[in-house]
């Protein structure tokens, strides 16, 4: 952390910013801290070591810690969305005014570097009170900032937070007013995925629907509230032992995959999500499928063969014993019989069918043959249960 007796620091006017301000007097984990500078240059900035990085308005990294320091700005609505603004950073700008452009007053906080507190907008007192509120009426020029006040309540719920009644108001504004439509998916899909990670996911996808944002973009998950509100409910039943890194795709993947394929295709292209998201909803809702088909007509070798070949089990094989834990929070005896049906099958080996004369499309259908046989056999036998 960058203190006053920095030598690439010595003489300016430097505030700690946002995140590390609000998280510190929450007792929340601080992970990233953000500095302004006031009344300073890009050439002062780089004539003390700094590189600069910012590629829409100054931003410098320290020589040495690597820490952001961003100069004072301010930004006047020029267009249309996240980006429609115009960037004015100069000496004359002060803290307040750098503050005053932020969305929520828990993020306008600022402190020196000694810990000495600058609050002008309230950000201390709407953190005791557990509240969201905009720093001014120029939170309507940015549609992103009802996305990112949804995300901070998927965080903060647990801590008893909600929206103040007049930020409600400007975020349905805000919807009402059509710029949503111009926010790039990029934008949102960053926004949704950090919302993915957040410990009360679910929040964020209501927070939308409530102010009429969801059905702008993502409008397969408003059209049936119903159904929407039982996908948030799976958005904390995931497998066991999945990867921390992989929690977001996993609960992406528990939202949506009650949408027809062609819903869900339309979605993650609107949304332009990365291609593992895309496999691991296609997959998450093949099994959705398998569990209703057995619930209808039971298990047999042909329902356990179309699922291993829908997700790709025999060359992607990591990709089945997650699916089968899936499968264990709703039916933990069907999980059973499709581990160990998994497991027999994969002992049939193709190399086994070659030593025995097997080859081209033959190879291929005798080796389904004999899996399926496998399965058939494991199930019908004293272990299956279906």
């Amino acid at each position: 952390m960058a203190e006053v007796e920095d030598p690439h620091l010595q003489g300016l006017e430097v505030y700690r910013v946002g995140g590390a301000v609000r998280d510190a007097r929450l007792g929340w984990p601080v992970k990233d801290t953000d500095w302004v500078v006031v009344g300073s240059t890009p050439e002062e900035m780089s004539r003390r070591g700094f590189k600069p990085v910012g590629r829409d308005f100054p931003v410098f990294l320290h020589p040495v810690s690597h820490e952001e320091f961003a100069l004072a700005r301010t930004e006047r609505k020029s267009g249309h969305g996240y980006t429609g603004f115009e960037v004015h950073a100069s000496p004359e700008v002060t803290l307040e005014e750098d503050l005053a452009r932020r969305d929520l007053t828990i993020n306008a906080m600022a402190e020196t570097p000694e810990g000495t507190l600058v609050d002008p907008y309230g950000g201390l007192a709407d953190l005791k009170a557990r509240r969201l509120r905009h720093v001014s009426p120029a939170f309507v020029e940015d549609p992103l900032r009802v996305l990112r006040t949804a995300r901070f309540l998927a965080r903060y719920t647990g801590l008893g937070f909600v929206i103040a009644e007049q930020t409600w108001r400007l975020m349905r504004e805000l919807v009402a007013s059509g710029e949503l439509a111009h926010l790039v998916a990029e934008r949102v899909w960053t926004e949704t995925e950090k919302a993915l990670f957040e410990p009360w996911p679910e929040v964020y996808f209501q927070v939308l629907h409530d102010c009429g944002a969801l059905a702008v973009l993502m409008p397969a998950l408003a059209a049936d509230p119903t159904a929407l509100d039982t996908a948030l409910g799976r958005l904390h039943c995931l497998p066991e032992d999945i990867e921390a890194e992989s929690q977001a795709r996993w609960r992406w993947a528990r939202l949506v995959e009650h949408l027809d394929d062609a819903d869900r295709d339309a979605l993650a292209e609107r949304l332009r999500l990365p291609r593992a998201h895309r496999e691991l909803a296609r997959h998450t809702a093949r099994t959705r499928t398998l569990l209703a088909r057995v619930a209808s007509h039971g298990l047999d070798g042909a329902k356990v063969m179309a699922w291993l070949d829908a997700i790709d089990a025999w060359r992607r094989s990591d990709r089945v014993a997650p699916l089968i834990s899936l499968v264990s929070l709703a039916a933990p005896l069907l999980a059973a019989d499709l581990a160990l049906a998994w497991r027999m099958a994969q002992q049939v080996l193709p190399q086994t069918l070659v030593a025995e004369g097997y080859r081209g499309r033959e190879l291929g259908e005798e080796l389904a043959r004999r899996r399926w046989e496998v399965i058939e056999g494991v199930l019908a036998g004293p272990e299956g249960r279906a």
